[in-house]
């Protein structure tokens, strides 16, 4: 049997204040705003970000089949996101200024790459850096 056809991630988060991260990712990391659907409660039924030519989904918490929690309420994060730019340093600058949490801050790597990892206020785990993953070609 092959392989379906091969198609594009976007990832999706929950978030308790999901109106909050929509301007802390926009503020944070140039995120653009493309749709954002009342949930008629006056929260986030669902909202979808743009960057670049990449795509973020994210709602607001609530319990049904999917059982997402927030890391604060899961007491950890299971997955990040890494955000390829072209310079991480200006990233890395209104990161800070957003009043990210840094968890390693902007370092180069031994594989190229200039990158730093932090926090969003809801504990997700953002990875920013300058390599672009399925690039690097090994010597052997």
């Amino acid at each position: 049997m092959s392989a379906p056809v091969p198609g594009d991630l976007v990832p999706f988060l929950r978030y308790a204040d999901p109106h909050a991260a929509i301007a802390w990712l926009k503020k944070a990391l140039g995120f653009s705003p493309i749709l954002v659907v009342d949930d008629g409660h006056g929260g986030v039924a669902h909202a979808e970000l743009a960057l670049g030519t990449s795509a973020l989904m994210i709602g607001g918490v609530k319990d049904d089949v999917l059982r997402m929690r927030t890391p604060a309420e899961a007491g950890g994060v299971t997955q990040g996101i890494y955000v390829v730019v072209p310079d991480a340093d200006a990233l890395w600058t209104c990161t800070m200024e957003a009043g990210a949490e840094v968890v390693m801050a902007i370092y180069d790597t031994p594989y190229g790459s200039r990158e730093f990892t932090v926090r969003d206020p809801e504990g997700h785990l953002w990875s920013v850096g300058t390599y672009r993953a399925g690039s690097y070609k090994s010597d052997s």
